[in-house]
């Protein structure tokens, strides 16, 4: 199934029944009939079950994983680096960052922790183009500018838990990321960011594409590529702060989906970045349903779920790259 005709609607279909399934399924099973008589009605307990709790969850998951797999094709693709992720640039340690001084400084203002979450992680991808433009914009100077900024962003949540630990509560919950405290008034404060976003990057996939080849072949194409790596940068974390106000700080979906996205197409880079979307919304939707229902009634938070995916997934990576690596010196 490489051909984006089939595959695409497949994933669709799929995508679809796993949003069904979301709604229907929980601790509390909701049958289709219970749940198209609620949208009939309009009230009663099965009506609030589903708009206050899983339409608002589910949607956050889709947004999610669609804003944090853009991220990782973004910084793949700029950076030639098949292990970039958000957290490459310093999005998930600026987010947190910013969160945790929420939570210290307004603990019963709820909308300021999301707010304060995107502007970290703008905040920190600001700073991280800055150190890279005064130092010449290079690929790997932006991955060392990243690791140096998220470790200063690291040391200072250690200060803050350090002189205000009761702020250790919100910033565990947030850092390990779930959808269960997701609201709607929360998507719509976000939606626009994230679908700014996705359209830009749908409207510069030729760019993308020819930024990817290299800055030599893309200069030789009359492309300004430092210019447009930083564009793409400053959109992969419009991206991945949309999905961190969301979801907290949600890993390994920006590494994961765009390496499937490129197994499942791996010659037709045209609908790549929309099988890499619906990969991510996959992800998240799919993790989300099965960490509501592999413990019920307890839950499973979703980021220790992508968790034990995502790193057997990037070891894997690792070793891959390293034996090609062999090959090509032999």
């Amino acid at each position: 199934m490489r051909n984006r005709r089939v595959l695409i609607p497949f994933l669709l279909a799929l995508l679809a029944l796993l949003c069904a399934l979301s709604l229907l399924l929980g601790a509390s099973g909701l049958s289709l009939r219970a749940l198209l008589s609620a949208l009939t009605v309009r009230e009663g307990s099965a009506y609030a079950i589903l708009v206050h709790i899983r339409l608002p969850r589910l949607l956050g998951a889709l947004t999610a994983g669609a804003c944090l797999s853009a991220s990782g094709y973004i910084l793949q693709s700029v950076l030639m680096n098949p292990l970039a992720s958000p957290g490459v640039i310093g999005v998930n340690s600026g987010a947190g960052l910013a969160a945790l001084l929420a939570m210290v400084f307004a603990p019963h203002a709820a909308a300021a922790v999301p707010a304060a979450a995107f502007a970290g992680a703008l905040l920190a991808v600001a700073a991280v183009c800055g150190v890279s433009m005064a130092s010449g914009a290079s690929r790997s100077t932006l991955i060392l500018s990243g690791v140096a900024i998220s470790t200063l962003f690291s040391a200072v949540m250690d200060a803050v838990v350090t002189f205000y630990p009761d702020a250790a509560i919100g910033r565990t919950s947030f850092s390990i990321g779930g959808f269960e405290s997701v609201t709607l008034a929360r998507i719509l404060s976000v939606a626009p960011f994230a679908v700014c976003g996705l359209c830009a990057v749908a409207l510069l996939h030729a760019e993308l594409s020819i930024l990817s080849l290299g800055d030599e072949a893309a200069r030789s194409l009359g492309l300004r590529a430092n210019l447009f790596r930083m564009v793409f940068l400053a959109l992969a974390a419009l991206l991945a702060a949309s999905a961190v106000s969301l979801g907290g700080l949600i890993g390994f979906v920006g590494l994961i989906a765009p390496h499937v996205s490129r197994q499942l197409l791996p010659k037709e880079a045209d609908g790549r970045f929309a099988v890499c979307l619906l990969c991510g919304a996959l992800l998240c939707v799919g993790c989300d349903l099965a960490a509501r229902l592999l413990f019920a009634p307890y839950e499973l938070p979703v980021g220790i779920l992508l968790s034990l995916l995502g790193v057997p997934f990037f070891l894997f990576l690792l070793l891959t790259q390293k034996r090609r690596n062999r090959h090509a010196g032999s």
